[in-house]
């Protein structure tokens, strides 16, 4: 594609916006249902309740995000009461994370509202639209990988 064409469509700009349209989104709906944890916080905690027993380390590459930004989340889960830590079996400062039951019961009650705000994020697109807006994310998420020294 042509370098001019591809400036002018700003991808990596538009992708953002996206990003953050969506976040605010979800965090305007979250705040309005009365719940105290925001989305990013919620996909730790999805995160904990499929894979309980997790590292930071495990939680923060499997969710994208870096340790700072993780540790902060972690510290909000736990003071909520959503997660409890343990320091891991090999007698390291190594904490490993676990969802409680109160975790466990927000996830399942916010799960139809996640599942809403989808809906409504791909209202009026249609299967093959979001198939290939998928299968194209994937690519250049592929591309970008190659590229990229640290990988995540």
């Amino acid at each position: 594609m042509q370098q001019e064409i591809l400036l002018k469509q700003k991808i990596g700009l538009r992708m953002s916006r996206a990003g953050l349209l969506s976040k605010l989104f979800a965090n305007q709906v979250f705040a309005k249902q009365g719940y105290d944890l925001r989305p990013e916080q919620f996909t730790v905690l999805y995160a904990l309740k499929e894979n309980n027993g997790m590292y930071l380390r495990q939680l923060a590459d499997m969710t994208y995000k870096d340790r700072p930004n993780m540790t902060r989340i972690v510290t909000i889960l736990e003071t909520n009461g959503y997660v409890t830590s343990e320091l891991g079996a090999e007698g390291r400062q190594v904490k490993k994370l676990y969802i409680t039951d109160k975790g466990r019961k927000v996830c399942e009650e916010l799960l139809p509202t996640i599942l809403q705000i989808w809906s409504d994020t791909v209202e009026g697109i249609d299967a093959g639209e979001i198939d290939s807006f998928l299968n194209t994310l994937n690519k250049m998420e592929e591309n970008i990988r190659k590229k990229t020294i640290i990988q995540v």
